[in-house]
């Protein structure tokens, strides 16, 4: 496995990958990996000849009264969980690599961003498809891997690579979740004991929602509404979002026809998590 730290070398490390014809996966992270960011990286084993992970804490995506300073960092520790699902290349730069003096260009996909944690968190999807489209012309992945968890994410970076044609392909892999619903993530490092069972409550909305779903219903606010009614029983829980909306344009839906995104985020104590699920009527 190669440690990787500046950009010219990641450059030189993707010539000689293309030189032997070999297919290059990336799974770009912030670190602090976890059982969810390994299983994208198997999935990138499974369809790639070369794996890259990146790992670069994105400060143009937090808020200013984000928790960009405090995020957890171990790259040792990240190396050695990677270095056991023989991952054959580590991508972390700098910021200053990253951006340099007096940058100032961004790419935005309008409309979208704004959208679902684009609401409460202003311009952070801007920096998320600002470095995603950095990495993607440093590193040259044929394939990138982004998880389920991250849904708007993953809507808003499929429909750059369509708009700007890039030569990528998006591969979405499912939500891995604790034995009792929660889904990981790495800020779950955050949650004190109590915090932790709180937490919970953004899994049970769904899976109410979800239930009267399969039992019939389609009306997205009486859905909504569901859904919204398990945080009232939840004093350390606070509701951002309970959206039912499409999962590609991210619009909100009202009757549920086709495949929709039933997505959630809440503050638990003072830690933002986010969690959803995809229904659909023809399933």
């Amino acid at each position: 496995m190669k440690l990787v730290k500046t950009i010219d070398e990641m450059r030189d490390v993707r010539e000689s990958t293309r030189k032997s014809d070999q297919r290059l996966g990336l799974v770009p992270t912030m670190g602090a990996l976890h059982e969810g960011h390994l299983s994208l990286v198997r999935a990138a084993r499974d369809k790639s000849n070369v794996v890259a992970v990146s790992i670069f804490v994105n400060p143009t995506q937090f808020g200013p009264n984000e928790d960009f300073a405090k995020y957890p960092r171990n790259l040792e520790k990240d190396s050695e969980m990677l270095e056991r699902e023989h991952v054959d290349v580590i991508f972390a730069p700098s910021v200053d690599d990253m951006y340099p003096a007096g940058a100032v260009t961004w790419v935005t996909v309008e409309g979208m961003s704004d959208r679902l944690c684009g609401k409460s968190r202003p311009g952070h999807f801007r920096g998320v498809t600002t470095v995603v489209a950095k990495l993607f012309h440093i590193v040259q992945p044929d394939v990138a891997f982004f998880g389920q968890k991250d849904a708007a994410q993953v809507a808003i970076v499929r429909r750059m690579v369509r708009d700007l044609n890039m030569p990528v392909s998006i591969e979405v892999c499912p939500i891995i979740r604790e034995s009792d619903g929660l889904a990981l993530s790495s800020r779950n490092a955050y949650l004190n004991p109590e915090e932790r069972k709180s937490a919970l409550v953004l899994h049970r909305s769904l899976q109410r929602a979800e239930n009267l779903f399969e039992n019939g219903e389609r009306n997205s606010a009486r859905l909504m509404a569901a859904g919204k009614e398990e945080f009232k029983n939840e004093s350390s829980a606070r509701l951002d979002y309970f959206e039912i909306v499409d999962p590609d344009s991210l619009e909100p839906v009202t009757t549920i026809s086709n495949r929709a995104l039933i997505a959630v985020a809440g503050l638990i104590g003072n830690t933002r998590l986010i969690d959803n699920v995809i229904v659909d009527p023809q399933r």
